[in-house]
């Protein structure tokens, strides 16, 4: 019987169309067809995430990779070699992009937790630890009417927020549900784009064919051109309306880049190339708040930008009209293509492990939580999906 199933699977998946293939829910795993999605309404709330497992070791799912682009791939950029292999463990993806919606469930506590505001000074180490805080406001003058031009709610990608405000969106959700999330390396997320390939794109070498998958600069200006970013007509879109990759994934390619948890530097794979390594033991962990990596282009680059080997560093110029000293650790003011998607390892860390994933030991950022008069930690309790704070 897992014979005929694994036969039919298979010959279904060679004679579909390509697009039909690609957003198959389902997926082999251990000879049985089981879902490849599952949905998770994030507590308290109406607002549902999507995951696509990652069955790692399965047929199709392979255990290594190698990660970097070959000096001859169209569009290489010296970052991206010499070439090395990462073995990565099983994990879910979010399907689509973190949307405004799920975020803004996250900065509206801001506004409902002020009471439980602990101290930095007054509080154990453990009870700091193991709290979360919460994005102060964003600044409205500069940032507001270039978001409402390109949209904020309605299932928008949510753009212009630092790798620390993507960081400690995945610790709260993970305290709210129970279910240790984070950022992917910026290994995981290779891998998670090449889809088994090794060709630049998923898809393969033809750029052309990047208008199924992903919003970049040549097919990202709206019919409306007084919409989008102001003066250019264009920007990010809904998340998912485009095709997803073969391994169910949507935007992975374009419309808003995304942060990884590693830090940025242009000879990182000088050390690592020809190397085989596990995915945590490759992590360049951030020890300043910039320059870290984000992958994927976005609505405002050329397709070389997007291809998966493509790395990108962060840079304080995103920060640039923000007014304030020191500079909000939640928004960028000049980021407006850049944002985040989270992943659910199979393997949840012990906990005297997990707060490396959520909290950069970055001394910078931990002075200005505990010496910042606006910042606001406070610990948050595991509600399930039907019930309110």
């Amino acid at each position: 019987m897992n014979l005929l199933i694994s036969t039919l699977l298979s010959t279904a998946l060679q004679t579909l169309p390509s697009s039909a293939a690609e957003a198959l829910p389902v997926v082999e795993v251990d000879g049985q067809t089981v879902e490849k999605t599952q949905s998770q309404q994030i507590p308290g709330s109406k607002v549902e995430i999507t995951w696509v497992s990652i069955p790692v070791g399965k047929e199709g799912y392979p255990t290594s990779i190698q990660i970097g682009s070959p000096a001859s791939e169209k569009g290489r950029n010296e970052d991206e070699g010499p070439t090395w292999t990462v073995t990565v463990e099983p994990f879910s993806i979010m399907k689509f992009e973190v949307t405004w919606d799920a975020f803004d469930l996250f900065r509206q506590e801001y506004g409902i937790l002020q009471d439980g505001r602990i101290s930095g000074d007054r509080s154990s180490e453990q009870v700091w630890a193991d709290a979360v805080s919460i994005p102060t406001p964003l600044w409205e003058q500069d940032s507001r009417p270039i978001l409402d031009g390109l949209g904020t709610s309605g299932g928008y990608p949510v753009a212009d927020v630092t790798q620390f405000a993507a960081m400690q969106f995945s610790k709260w959700l993970s305290k709210k549900t129970g279910q240790f999330l984070r950022l992917p390396t910026e290994a995981e997320w290779e891998y998670a784009a090449r889809c088994g390939q090794q060709s630049a794109f998923s898809f393969g070498d033809d750029a052309s064919q990047l208008d199924r998958y992903g919003w970049y600069f040549d097919n990202s200006e709206y019919e409306d051109p007084d919409a989008g970013y102001p003066g250019l007509g264009a920007g990010y879109r809904k998340v998912g309306t485009l095709a997803p990759n073969r391994w169910g994934v949507h935007d992975l390619y374009g419309n808003v880049s995304e942060w990884t948890l590693d830090a940025y530097s242009a000879e990182g794979y000088s050390e690592q190339g020809g190397k085989k390594l596990l995915f945590s033991a490759a992590v360049n962990w951030p020890t300043k708040i910039w320059p870290a990596v984000v992958r994927g282009g976005s609505w405002q680059d050329d397709p070389q930008r997007c291809r998966s080997a493509s790395r990108a560093a962060s840079t304080r110029k995103w920060q640039k009209r923000d007014p304030q000293i020191p500079k909000s650790l939640w928004w960028c003011t000049d980021a407006f293509h850049v944002g985040f998607r989270l992943v659910r390892p199979e393997k949840t860390p012990v906990a005297s492990e997990q707060a490396r994933w959520w909290d950069p030991r970055i001394d910078s950022i931990q002075r200005h939580l505990k010496e910042g008069y606006k910042e606001l930690r406070t610990p948050i309790k595991k509600l399930e999906p039907d019930q309110d704070e």
